[in-house]
């Protein structure tokens, strides 16, 4: 019983969410270059309406089974961007130890006075 209990409550909690994969751009300051990396967020697409008996049980079971595929599927997907943005970083970071970026001026040159 106490089994069955946590399940419905795991269930819930996961009604109506998916994962889904997100890029963001971060800054290595060892490189001195701005990466991309991937990361998965929890985004809820519904919630759990009214139901009763047996109907419950199997929208949760639906709901629980769409929420682990989306991890799964999600989760590959993020893995391989990151093993790909990875690859590109450490290129862009040769590539700047080998001609390092000019540098920015501070302020715009002035015409010379007299």
């Amino acid at each position: 019983m106490k089994f069955r209990t946590t399940s419905v409550i795991i269930s819930v909690l996961l009604a109506g969410c998916v994962y889904v994969p997100r890029t963001t751009t971060v800054y290595d300051k060892d490189c001195d270059i701005e990466a991309k990396q991937m990361t998965m967020d929890l985004q809820q697409i519904g919630a759990l309406g009214s139901c009763q008996g047996n109907q419950c049980a199997q929208i949760l079971v639906g709901a629980g089974a769409v929420a682990a595929a989306s991890a799964v599927i999600s989760g590959s997907i993020v893995i391989a961007g990151n093993v790909v943005y990875w690859f590109e970083k450490e290129g862009r970071c040769i590539a700047t130890a080998v001609v390092p970026p000019a540098p920015r001026p501070t302020s715009p040159p002035r015409a010379p006075s007299g």
